[in-house]
């Protein structure tokens, strides 16, 4: 709903047109007299109720139905012409398959469906339901990115995620800021950026903005960072704390990539037997069969299988058969891990 900061005439009037009423309706309606009603037609935005009739007029714009509210923003802002609710309803739609279709890795369709509306609207014309929009697209859009690959830049994901949480600060909702610093803490690890992606995963992992899954994958993501730096043995126990939350917490997908994470710690500590037994618990207990977690999951296996030379050409061909499929996905980030991969064996 929108609402007034400081009633003047021309917000009264405006108020009148929305309801449909006549000057004489409108002043009965208020409890007003006709002379005010008449002074707030001719004097507009040059006269302002007195403070007791400021909250008459708030509580009658409160009152009215949601039409009333549509119509009365639209007279008051006509430039608004993207504000409709028709539109928003719309928007968020294509919202919701955006996100089916960024799950199943289906990018271009996903781009088209957030690109038709972060193309069309300018934030600065939306009122808060649009913002809200738009920040949710924004974020969308920065996920698709990530999962491309492209996480630097001003077409990246790094971009697109601090355009939105300046969006959702500005709208006062603290999760969605949260979620956002999660995200951008992802991509600072992506970016090599290890032990500053882990200290900021440390901070999420017990703040309360965040949902507790939200916190517990933030825990599991401080030992996937450290992992990567060589600190395996910290970063198991960190893992191991993080594997028991999304029990608790009922997250069998989160609990499955928590061994798969564990997998490639002990990998890391030399420990291959550990590190065969963590990845089977994950392979046989993923509930989403998505290409992006098949890759990363073929991958950490793969990587596993390549560190013992009696399992070596396994490894190369599960290495080689999960290339193919980040490739027609478009998982370019994916793709990379598993030529570095190949890279470090041969060193």
């Amino acid at each position: 709903m929108v609402s007034v900061q400081q009633w003047t005439g021309r917000e009264a009037s405006s108020l009148r047109a929305a309801l449909r009423m006549s000057t004489r309706a409108f002043a009965e309606h208020l409890g007003v007299a006709l002379r005010t009603v008449a002074k707030w037609e001719s004097l507009g935005a040059e006269t302002r109720p007195r403070p007791d009739t400021q909250a008459i007029l708030d509580t009658a714009l409160a009152r009215a139905d949601s039409a009333v509210q549509a119509r009365f923003e639209a007279v008051l802002f006509p430039e608004r012409k993207s504000a409709r609710p028709a539109d928003y309803e719309t928007w968020t739609e294509d919202i919701e398959r955006a996100v089916v279709c960024v799950s199943r890795q289906d990018f271009p369709f996903a781009s088209n469906l957030l690109n038709r509306w972060l193309g069309s609207r300018a934030p600065q014309e939306l009122d808060d339901k649009g913002l809200y929009l738009y920040g949710r697209s924004l974020v969308l859009l920065g996920d698709l990115q990530r999962d491309q690959g492209a996480i630097l830049g001003p077409l990246s994901a790094r971009h697109s995620y601090l355009t939105a949480r300046g969006m959702f600060t500005e709208l006062d909702i603290p999760r969605r800021v949260a979620q956002i610093e999660l995200s951008l803490a992802v991509v600072q690890e992506m970016s090599g950026q290890l032990e500053s992606s882990a200290r900021h995963y440390e901070l999420l992992a017990g703040d309360q903005r965040l949902s507790p899954r939200d916190r517990a994958r933030a825990r599991l993501w401080v030992g996937t960072a450290l992992s990567k730096e060589g600190d395996n043995e910290y970063a198991t126990g960190v893992m191991v704390e993080a594997t028991r939350y999304f029990e608790e917490l009922g997250e069998p997908e989160d609990w499955s990539v928590a061994h798969q994470k564990l997998a490639l710690a002990h990998r890391g500590a030399g420990d291959l037997k550990q590190a065969l037994h963590y990845i089977d618990i994950a392979r046989t207990t993923g509930t989403v069969d998505s290409p992006m977690q098949r890759v990363r999951l073929d991958t950490a296996y793969g990587h596993i299988l390549l560190s013992d030379a009696a399992t070596r050409n396994d490894g190369l061909s599960v290495l080689d058969q999960t290339a193919q499929v980040a490739r027609q996905y478009g998982l370019s980030h994916q793709l990379r891990s598993i030529e570095g991969i190949r890279r470090g064996q041969q060193g």
